[in-house]
């Protein structure tokens, strides 16, 4: 694509490129063009007109905000608060220390961890973790 468009912005490749054309054929490449810029000028001006009205929106919604004595961070402060809640965690139920040292919490929901599981292999009992 970028050998097309050096052809396409370059006079001379362009005039080697399309000499083998008829003037019919290059007046319908000149309204194909035409056509494209035209359809791009509209779609430039209806982004144009589409961030002025967001821009008038704004400048309206601060006047709101203004006459109501009310500021930027009062609306921070709103969605903060009515942010998702999470769940409640659960509580640990079992501790492990390891050789190493290394507290290894578990609240006894789920898959057993391998420390866990390596311990009960060896002869220790569950409840000598346990938190009470």
């Amino acid at each position: 694509m970028s050998e097309f468009l050096d052809i396409l912005t370059h006079g001379r490749r362009l005039q080697g490129a399309v000499k083998e054309l008829s003037i019919e054929e290059l007046e319908e490449v000149q309204e194909k063009l035409a056509n494209i810029v035209d359809k791009r000028k509209e779609k430039a001006l209806e982004q144009e007109k589409e961030i002025q009205e967001k821009r008038e929106k704004l400048a309206a919604i601060k006047q709101q905000m203004e006459e109501a004595g009310l500021n930027v961070e009062d609306l921070q402060a709103l969605s903060s608060e009515t942010s998702k809640k999470t769940g409640k965690k659960r509580p640990v139920k079992y501790k492990l220390v390891d050789e190493k040292g290394v507290e290894h919490p578990w609240t006894g929901i789920g898959r057993m961890p391998r420390v866990y599981k390596d311990a009960l292999d060896g002869g220790k009992s569950l409840d000598s973790f346990s938190i009470n």
